[in-house]
This record gives C-alpha cells, sequence and structure tokens, in this order.
C-alpha cells in the first residue's frame, strides 16, 4: 500500500534517515515513519521546507526525471534589495558553475516579494544592521546541487535563508489545519499528491 507525507524540514537537518556527523536526521523528527518510506529529493542541510516521503517508486521516478520539469518554488531572503533587473537576469538564466563545469540555468519564474509569513528560523539569520535583507521568489524546473544559492549569488544577491515552499501545486499552505512548523509531518493521500505532478 503506497503512503505519502509531507514534512516541513528544519534548518540542519538531513534529507535522509542515515545519520552523518552531528546533524539531525528525518529519524529525529520524532514520527514513526513506515520501513520503505524514503525522500523524493533532498533539501540541503542549511534549507528548510516541504519535502516529500512515499514509498511510491513510480511516483519517485515520475518526480525526480529531469526530463519532466517538475516545478518547485522557493522563499529566499538574500543580501540586500534585489532589483527588477537582478530578476530579470535570473528569469533569463544565469550561468553558475556545478563540479566545476558551467552550467547556464534554464529560464525561471523571478519576483521580488515582501516578507513571508514564515516560521522564525532556529537559528536565526545573522542580522547585521547596515546591510537590508530583501525576499525573492524562484520557482525553477530543474534541480542542480545548490541551485537557487548559485542563481542569487551569481545575481549579485547572496542567499542568507532558503525556504522551499511548493512542489508542483502542493505547498505549505496546503496543510490542513495550522500552517506547518519546522519538525512537522502529515500524511495525505495519492489523490492529495498528484498536485505534485499535475
Amino acid at each position: 500500500m503506497f503512503r505519502y507525507f509531507f514534512i516541513y524540514k528544519p534548518f540542519g537537518m538531513l534529507s535522509q534517515f542515515t545519520r552523518e556527523g552531528d546533524h539531525p536526521t528525518l529519524g529525529d523528527l520524532g514520527f514513526e515513519f513506515p520501513k520503505d518510506i524514503y525522500p523524493v529529493g533532498r533539501l540541503d542541510a542549511d534549507s528548510e521546507g516541504l519535502l516529500l516521503l512515499t514509498n511510491d517508486n513510480f511516483l519517485k521516478t515520475k518526480v525526480l526525471d529531469p526530463k519532466n520539469k517538475h516545478s518547485k518554488t522557493y522563499y529566499a531572503q538574500v543580501e540586500g534589495v534585489v532589483t527588477e533587473e537582478a530578476c530579470e537576469m535570473l528569469r533569463s538564466g544565469v550561468q553558475i558553475s556545478i563540479n566545476g563545469k558551467k552550467h547556464l540555468t534554464l529560464p525561471a519564474k523571478v519576483d521580488a516579494i515582501a516578507e513571508p509569513s514564515l516560521p522564525e528560523r532556529n537559528p536565526p539569520i545573522r542580522f547585521r544592521q547596515n546591510i537590508p535583507v530583501s525576499w525573492v521568489s524562484i520557482s525553477i524546473g530543474e534541480g542542480k546541487n545548490r541551485q537557487v544559492r548559485r542563481m542569487t549569488a551569481a545575481a549579485g544577491f547572496p542567499t542568507l535563508r532558503l525556504v522551499r515552499w511548493s512542489i508542483g501545486k502542493i505547498s505549505l499552505a496546503d496543510k490542513t489545519g495550522e500552517f506547518p512548523k519546522p519538525g512537522d509531518v502529515w500524511e495525505v493521500t495519492a489523490k492529495d499528491v498528484r498536485g505534485v505532478y499535475d
């Protein structure tokens, strides 16, 4: 029987059940997942937000296949006040380095946004009085290593905090009841999860 779970992955946690160094893992969420449940994709330890876990291998393959270009939206808090010029640059594609090789990112949907209503990060972002910050929404259909961070840095606005807001049509806001907090786990149905890849 296929089962589907979403989590709000906290900052500092690895997107895996296997212990690695001192980082907490998905096994530290205090939730008893079935033994055959694994994450679909990953979020870096220093990123937060929506992560899907399932034992549905067909769905995993469909979502992770680069040919399908499933959209994921991230909210990035960046250093400096992001400009329309920088957003246009990101929309068109920027050159980043992946494993020492140059990569031109695919066109992305990018907009400067007001600060979103998200839980405080633990630990909080280091506040620097003389350097303003702003937020940008970035939707991409590819998933290179640390891609969003590399993109904003290439546009001159280093990322300070990165939260994956949505996968496909499913977002953190879709959780039934209260808005999720980092570490929350909720189970959804096969019908619900279709929004990830439709």
